[in-house]
């Protein structure tokens, strides 16, 4: 709290805004300002919302959703999230925390015995996309062209076109995937 409460100060100030005039903007008393700024008071999220806005941000700028990429670029194992199952039994996962100007997505997937990327590579906009399987191995099919990838192997297309990632492994499988996000 104390840190979105400095944030919210230092762009005020840097627009040039008063207290006075950032209260009567958003219809909030000068020493609700005052107080969030200090850390001794949280702004209810439409309150955060009219500032955002009084201030051309975001909401996630005042709560620094941003921060933690740049002052902690290291994402530790324990910490990778979830991001999605299908129902023949693949998982991916985050590599990475979450901000709105990244360029690249990396993610794990992970693939049961026979399962395939129905549903969780389901990236088809303009884009870019990279793969390299760390174990087993995979037939690809992109449009109508198939290729069989082994551990070891990179894999590059564009996102527009048509794809399917199946584990033919004897066992589970796992590859690094890597996107260009859709940032639109």
């Amino acid at each position: 709290m104390d840190q979105m409460g400095k944030r919210i100060k230092r762009i005020r100030e840097s627009l040039g805004f008063q207290i006075k005039e950032l209260s009567i903007n958003i219809g909030v008393t000068s020493s609700l300002i005052s107080q969030i700024e200090k850390g001794k008071a949280f702004p209810s999220i439409v309150t955060l919302k009219k500032i955002s806005e009084a201030l051309q941000t975001t909401v996630g700028e005042l709560i620094g959703e941003n921060e933690n990429q740049i002052t902690h670029p290291l994402l530790r194992s324990s910490e990778r999230r979830f991001a999605k199952k299908n129902a023949n039994g693949t998982s991916s996962y985050l590599l990475s925390y979450h901000f709105p100007s990244k360029q690249i997505e990396p993610y794990l997937i992970q693939f049961s015995k026979n399962s395939n990327s129905k549903g969780i590579m389901t990236s088809n906009f303009p884009g870019q996309e990279f793969c390299f399987v760390l174990k087993g191995s995979f037939e690809v099919t992109i449009e109508k062209n198939k290729y069989h990838l082994n551990e070891g192997d990179g894999f590059y297309f564009n996102s527009n076109k048509s794809h399917l990632f199946k584990n033919i492994s004897d066992d589970h499988a796992e590859m690094l995937w890597i996107i260009t996000p859709n940032n639109n």
